[in-house]
């Protein structure tokens, strides 16, 4: 079995749900020795997520933005962690909400995704300096 891990550091994004797929395999070529496993996609962060969704259409990822803010509003009155802003305590829960990793399978070197699926990063906040992953590749 091979295993491979490394850490990236995205650039920083702009609130909302960005399609990294190709960030991240651009950055992590040993996934191609892999002919069957998993790649994990692991965000160091508490104010940002990890999702698997749509990659072809971007009102997809606009349309994630506006419902997640309908559903996890700014400036709730019974919000008491606000040390970093109004944005502090929506983002972490935005984060819970949609998670910290994504599994995918790997088949001859590639994610085995559907055809319409990419990963996003989630960004939560309103503005961000950057975002680390870790990336884990396992198999044989």
């Amino acid at each position: 079995m091979k295993v491979f891990q490394k850490e990236i550091r995205l650039q920083g994004m702009r609130r909302g749900f960005h399609l990294i797929t190709d960030e991240i395999l651009g950055s992590f070529p040993e996934i191609k020795e892999i002919k069957a496993g998993i790649l994990q996609v692991f965000i160091k962060h508490t104010s940002a997520s990890l999702t698997l969704n749509e990659n072809w259409d971007p009102t997809v990822r606009g349309d994630f933005e506006r419902h997640i803010n309908v559903m996890v509003p700014e400036n709730a009155p019974y919000f008491e962690h606000n040390y970093e802003g109004s944005d502090d305590m929506p983002a972490h829960i935005k984060a819970s909400i949609f998670g910290s990793s994504v599994q995918i399978p790997i088949t001859n070197g590639r994610p085995n995704t559907g055809t319409w699926q990419g990963i996003y990063l989630c960004e939560h906040r309103n503005a961000d300096s950057g975002r680390t992953l870790v990336l884990t590749a396992w198999g044989v």
